[in-house]
């Protein structure tokens, strides 16, 4: 049972992962004049962006797939707080999908929570992991906890806006797709 339970896990958290990833992709040619450098990942669910109903709706399934992927994960991570860790990531998710950057600081909360535990879930994974996929998945965490700190107080590194969101992002998406990865594979 725990063997399989894993397995689901993994597929969801590798399906969310990379049709988040294409969404997002899709979005971004979907935006008129859109930017990775310039914009915010989030410009891409505005209620009057063309871009919207794929990114919401992609950026809620990722969440979901995450939310699910936990109560499969209970057997198999010996670390509860880890799993409070990616729920609350999951939610985070959803809750970028269902309030998009109209929502003003409500949208801002989510992001955040979504950013932060996702940093947070992908450090925490190590002990779930074995080397050296364990040491990447804390150097992918540590990566995004950084760049959301210099994100946070307006440092892009030259990257603009956009780019260092992506530098928050991306490093968790990885992660989470050698995860799905690992566990599919256990």
């Amino acid at each position: 049972m725990k063997q399989s339970n894993g397995k689901i896990a993994g597929t969801l958290i590798f399906v969310g992962a990379v049709q988040f990833i294409l969404g997002m992709l899709v979005a971004e040619c979907l935006y008129p004049g859109y930017s990775v450098s310039e914009n915010y990942i989030s410009d891409l669910g505005k209620l009057d962006a063309a871009s919207a109903p794929v990114f919401n709706g992609s950026v809620f399934v990722l969440g979901l797939t995450i939310v699910v992927s936990a109560y499969f994960l209970r057997q198999i991570a010996p670390r509860k707080v880890f799993l409070g860790f990616f729920v609350l990531c999951g939610i985070g998710a959803m809750g970028v999908g269902v309030f998009p950057e109209d929502f003003g600081m409500v949208h801002g909360i989510v992001s955040l929570i979504a950013f932060l535990f996702g940093a947070l879930s992908a450090i925490g994974s190590y002990k779930i992991q074995k080397p050296p996929l364990s040491y990447f998945a804390v150097v992918l965490g540590l990566t995004s906890l950084l760049a959301l700190i210099l994100f946070m107080v307006g440092v892009y590194l030259g990257l603009g806006k956009g780019g260092m969101e992506r530098m928050i992002a991306y490093p968790m998406l990885l992660w989470a797709i050698g995860f799905g990865g690992h566990l599919i594979k256990e």
